[in-house]
């Protein structure tokens, strides 16, 4: 007896019956080929970062993303400097232009630590010094050094230009660096900093070296000059810069610390093209004047009594690090540093030294 045909209603069943048995290894495979795939480029992933770590071309975690911050955070990292009683701050001009030596020769009992940053703006300095000096409590003495490009702009929402939890852990909790380079992944800026760092960190690259002295200073420019003034005209101040240096002269203040302020020294081309007559640098130091006035910070305007001539300078705003000792021992006469390390001052200078 033949069995009987099933229906067309029954054979629809089995057949999704059949679908369902087939798709659980189906999807099951996929999310194997899946986990597959991203452990393979993990491990591709990593293994470059220690075959470049093996050959001295990695670069720092981009914590960042400005390879000369994020190498001085690696700076710190394995040079931590031990109870500092003097902060320089600033962006590059601070970076670059501060010997220690020179300091500490003039006062024996200072102990400088070059903080330094590069391309920060003045809201972004007052950032970075009070993360530093939320590590740093013995430091009686903050000095700034401040380009006049630093007060060209500063929007709020550029302050906080790194996570002070991820650098804290980084930096002074010595976390696994490892997992920083997958939170602050980047292809592009990877490659890049990969095929450069190593002739920044040996001196080799002569325009942008990421070379640091026991201070934390980076020398630049020893031998040569850059070759174009680089920067241009200035445009005023951007009343928002101002209002974050009173604010960090009124903590500094509060916390009981001595706050110097130094506008860099300029090229003479760079003045003779940009300010001839002296208006946009009066007009700054006033405004920089104005902006520090109830705090009692000092200021000095370092082009008010030139002593550095067109070779000393590597570009506009830049000096060779041959000059750097000078102009260290100009701000030393200028702040009377050479009479000791003198705590809380009510004096602003407004005259050289």
């Amino acid at each position: 007896m033949r069995e009987q045909a099933r229906s067309p209603r029954a054979a629809k069943a089995d057949a999704v019956s059949r679908a369902k048995a087939n798709a659980t290894p189906t999807w099951f495979a996929y999310l194997v080929s899946f986990l597959g795939s991203l452990a393979v480029m993990f491990a591709l992933y990593y293994g470059s970062l220690l075959g470049l770590s093996a050959t001295g071309n990695l670069p720092p975690p981009a914590l960042t993303n400005s390879l000369c911050i994020d190498e001085k955070f690696a700076f710190m990292r394995q040079e931590r400097p031990e109870a500092p009683n003097m902060l320089v701050v600033g962006s590059s001009v601070a970076w670059r232009h501060f010997d220690g030596d020179t300091m500490t020769h003039a006062s024996p009992e200072a102990v400088p630590f070059n903080g330094g940053m590069c391309g920060r703006s003045i809201n972004q300095t007052g950032y970075a010094a009070e993360w530093l000096l939320g590590h740093f409590g013995t430091v009686r003495d903050v000095l700034l050094i401040a380009s006049p490009q630093d007060f060209n702009s500063c929007p709020a929402s550029s302050t906080a230009f790194f996570d002070r939890g991820d650098v804290d852990d980084y930096v002074f909790g010595q976390a696994n660096p490892w997992l920083l380079y997958t939170r602050y992944f980047s292809l592009v800026s990877l490659v890049r900093n990969a095929l450069s760092i190593a002739d920044k960190r040996s001196g080799a690259d002569r325009v942008d070296p990421l070379v640091f002295d026991k201070y934390g200073s980076g020398p630049l420019g020893g031998d040569g000059v850059r070759g174009t003034l680089l920067y241009g005209k200035v445009a005023e101040a951007d009343p928002a810069c101002l209002e974050a240096l009173s604010r960090l002269a009124t903590k500094l203040r509060q916390e009981g610390r001595r706050f110097m302020v130094v506008s860099t020294p300029l090229h003479p081309e760079w003045r003779r093209l940009h300010d001839a007559n002296g208006e946009y640098m009066g007009r700054l130091n006033a405004a920089i004047g104005t902006a520090l006035a109830e705090s009692g910070a000092e200021y000095w305007d370092s082009n008010s009594s030139p002593s550095l001539a067109a070779s000393d300078f590597f570009d506009a705003i830049h000096l060779r690090w041959t000059a750097v000792p000078e102009f260290t021992g100009d701000l030393v006469k200028a702040f009377h540093l050479d009479r000791g390390l003198a705590g809380v001052s009510t004096q602003i200078v407004r005259g050289g030294a």
